[in-house]
């Protein structure tokens, strides 16, 4: 796969005061933070937070009240070409007529201008692509046809295909199978190793400290922003979740005595 542009030394997104509102109702309010080169940033929050409503209005999908992105130093309109977009699978139109190898030369678009046609490279990259999150054997399969796992598969490899520096994803492991979310994480990490950036909006606790080198806690507002050894405390999610916390906690603890349990068994 072709490596993307050498890039300046400018963080690969900073957001400075992006305030958003839904009909008069503030769903983020003076969100600041910035991403260092080469992370992997998980964001995580409650339902209601406005994790999903961040990722939208930092690419520029739905309108900003206030506040400024840069997408390595830029306007994120200039860097389009620099980023990988991976929306919730349940926002996605999956009876469109079309089959996964084209999904995910719709990728290259971006690079090839729309008035070009793909040909024989682009359709090698993608086959590498497909390859790479295990889609290879479903190229020309109609992507109405496949599971919810294939369909996130085949939306991660059509990211991968823009050969982005920057990547963004919406619940990439939501209501996946667990070969599919060790897929999705393997793959995470071959970006990070290549030197990419990845900010991922993610649901489950359990798995942040393993996933994620920095993490975003937000509700509304960012509750705490770092290393996430640093801000992946029970004190920042109590902040976060507030009574839900308390509840997801105890959830968590009763899984854990069940699965000692079965192993002891």
């Amino acid at each position: 796969m072709p490596s993307s542009t050498k890039l300046t030394k400018q963080p690969p997104l900073a957001i400075r005061g992006l305030s958003v509102a839904y009909q008069k109702k503030p769903v983020l309010r003076d969100v600041s933070f910035e991403i260092g080169d080469g992370e992997l940033v998980g964001v995580i929050g409650p339902n209601g937070a406005g994790k999903s409503t961040l990722i939208k209005a930092a690419l520029g999908l739905i309108p900003k009240l206030t506040g400024e992105v840069a997408v390595y130093g830029k306007p994120c309109a200039e860097q389009r070409k620099l980023i990988g977009y991976v929306p919730q699978r349940e926002s996605v139109d999956w009876d469109f007529p079309t089959n996964a190898l084209d999904v995910v030369m719709m990728g290259r678009y971006g690079r090839l201008g729309w008035f070009r046609r793909p040909g024989a490279k682009e359709k090698a990259i993608a086959l590498e692509c497909l390859a790479k999150v295990g889609m290879a054997d479903y190229a020309n399969r109609q992507i109405s046809q496949l599971s919810g796992g294939q369909q996130q598969r085949v939306f991660l490899a059509r990211a991968l295909a823009q050969d982005a520096s920057l990547y963004v994803m919406d619940e990439p492991f939501a209501g996946v199978d667990a070969a599919t979310e060790k897929a999705i994480i393997n793959l995470l990490q071959e970006l990070k190793r290549e030197g990419k950036t990845v900010m991922v909006v993610h649901h489950d606790l359990a798995t942040v400290k393993e996933y994620f080198d920095s993490v975003l806690l937000l509700n509304v507002e960012v509750q705490a922003y770092g290393k996430t050894e640093d801000a992946f405390t029970q004190e920042n999610l109590q902040r976060t979740y507030g009574g839900r916390f308390a509840f997801l906690n105890r959830h968590a603890e009763s899984a854990d005595t069940a699965a000692a349990a079965e192993g002891r068994g």
